[in-house]
């Protein structure tokens, strides 16, 4: 992994800011899609995708890739914007969310788009797959990472804390979990719909690593990623604290905006605060 140099993370910050400007343009054309969580998660896919991951967009299938399973499927737009950047396939594809027969589904679907490990929709089930996954590379004594990226929401599901429990049974060292703690979900705030405090004490008392780190920091994620690799005793958790619809003020810490359409003047509002977040970005590195 090459060090963080300031000129990289001016990089990863130009680059996590044309992806959320990406989700505001491909949820307003499509009028339905997840906006709070892809905007919140922009910074944790730059850096997996343009700085963390062993792979190569140009053979998806490499049997040596870093795996990343995404468990909270509604938020692809974000997933998909970062692939398309990365070289998986055509930028202008984009524009196709959601449409009838795109191949960029309203959730991952595997098999029809390049960089997509798994399908997904029930939530709960994304940290199951990682765990076989992960379980089959260690039988198969290969050496790439498993990446799990969940929500907290989706720790109200049963069958997430049986892969949790299995897990750390099985001392998957080789899987990485990192939770978006952006305490929203469709209804409300977590901590009102079904507490998930004390959040981090019950990944320990499963046998779980646990890091937490500002999500929206890539110094802190990149370090955290790299602390997990070095854990062999124990699967990891990074726990990441991110703020709902990061970067557009009108959307940040509403959980509302999980999943509406833009009333008119509003996507454009928001690429407006983006482009000019952008431009704020390259004059700080200067």
């Amino acid at each position: 992994m090459e060090s963080l140099t300031e000129k990289k993370l001016e990089s990863l910050a130009l680059m996590a800011t044309r992806l959320r400007e990406d989700v505001i343009r491909m949820v307003s054309r499509a009028g339905s899609g997840h906006i709070a969580g892809s905007l919140d998660m922009a910074d944790i896919f730059t850096a997996m995708y343009f700085h963390i991951l062993n792979h190569d967009p140009k053979h998806p299938d490499w049997p040596d890739r870093d795996r990343l399973v995404l468990s909270n499927g509604h938020i692809c737009p974000i997933q998909y914007a970062a692939l398309a950047h990365a070289g998986y396939f055509p930028v202008k594809e984009l524009d196709t969310l959601r449409k009838l027969g795109t191949r960029l589904q309203g959730h991952p679907h595997r098999g029809v788009l390049p960089g997509v490990e798994t399908t997904s929709g029930p939530l709960g089930s994304g940290l199951s797959q990682a765990a076989g996954i992960a379980l089959a590379a260690r039988l198969d004594k290969k050496k790439h990472r498993v990446y799990c990226l969940t929500s907290d929401g989706e720790h109200n599901e049963g069958n997430y804390w049986e892969a949790v429990m299995f897990a750390g049974r099985n001392r998957l060292s080789n899987l990485t979990a990192i939770v978006d703690r952006n305490n929203i979900q469709i209804d409300g705030f977590t901590e009102e719909v079904m507490p998930l405090e004390p959040f981090a004490d019950k990944y320990r008392a499963f046998n779980w690593y646990v890091l937490e780190i500002d999500g929206h920091n890539f110094e802190e994620i990149v370090a955290a990623v790299a602390e997990a690799k070095a854990i062999h005793e124990q699967p990891t958790v990074i726990v990441a604290h991110t703020i709902p619809g990061k970067g557009v003020d009108f959307m940040e810490n509403d959980y509302l905006w999980h999943s509406k359409p833009f009333k008119p003047g509003e996507a454009e509002h928001a690429l407006a605060e983006l482009r000019t977040l952008r431009g704020k970005i390259k004059s700080e590195h200067q």
